[in-house]
């Protein structure tokens, strides 16, 4: 009987260290497989770069949950919306999918998370999927992976200049000045996910940002977006040579506290 292969799997969530792990990777290890778990909620600047990440590196992406976006298991959850005390989209759209992804096979997942990072990212309770971190591994911190980038002539994602993180625009771990950005860089979508926020039959309240409705959020944007420059400008001025992301995710970082799903936002 012929030995089962191995596979080789990489997660891209079109956020910065995904995208320089495959960049590190794609020549080591060609038969990886690369792949994006789809929520049908994504911003319009994650399917560009992930369209622009397929072009510059030649590899394939596999979409994951193109049939089952949020729509679907939002109404499977009876209308109730994702928290960050019941992140059911993670579970569903993210761990599953992968998990689906994989089957039975014996697989290696590579990690995105870098030497000067203390966390851990979910993987999987399946005990066919081994997790590596090749950064970690290598000593990898934030200015290796800005090197990786700017080697490959790939560049950040567009959001960067106002969001510090992938994943669903309602993503309920955006931190406000993110939310007014939102309003702002795709109003249409800011007035989905109010709709979201609002549309309940059985008269249920849920707001998406600590206890305050996006619409009462956004006659605040003023104020908001004055405390976060003041923020940026303090990061700018302490940092030798910031970058735009590194300060960007600082600055949002000291609004609040919650750690986002890594497996949506590496």
């Amino acid at each position: 009987m012929a030995e089962k292969r191995t596979r080789h799997i990489l997660g891209l969530s079109g956020g910065k260290d995904s995208t320089a792990l495959a960049v590190l990777l794609h020549r080591e290890i060609p038969e990886m497989e690369y792949f994006f778990c789809d929520t049908h909620k994504e911003l319009p600047e994650t399917y560009d770069y992930l369209d622009r990440i397929k072009a510059r590196l030649g590899i394939k992406i596999h979409y994951l949950s193109e049939n089952r976006g949020f729509d679907h298991w939002l109404a499977i959850h009876d209308g109730l919306l994702p928290s960050p005390q019941m992140r059911w989209c993670t579970v569903k759209m993210k761990i599953k999918p992968l998990e689906d992804f994989v089957g039975d096979d014996e697989a290696i997942s590579y990690i995105g998370i870098r030497a000067d990072e203390h966390r851990d990212g979910y993987i999987s309770t399946k005990p066919n999927i081994t997790p590596v971190f090749p950064f970690k591994e290598r000593g990898l911190v934030r200015a290796d992976i800005i090197r990786l980038f700017e080697e490959s002539g790939i560049g950040l994602p567009g959001y960067y200049r106002w969001r510090s993180r992938s994943g669903c625009f309602f993503c309920f771990f955006q931190r406000k000045y993110e939310w007014v950005m939102l309003a702002q860089e795709h109003p249409d979508l800011f007035q989905k996910a109010v709709k979201y926020e609002t549309n309940h039959a059985d008269g249920r309240i849920y707001t998406w940002t600590d206890g305050e409705s996006l619409l009462l959020l956004l006659a605040r944007k003023d104020e908001i977006i004055a405390q976060h420059e003041k923020l940026m400008a303090k990061e700018k001025k302490t940092a030798f040579n910031p970058h735009l992301a590194e300060a960007l995710d600082k600055s949002l970082n000291q609004e609040k506290d919650d750690l986002p799903c890594l497996v949506c936002h590496l």
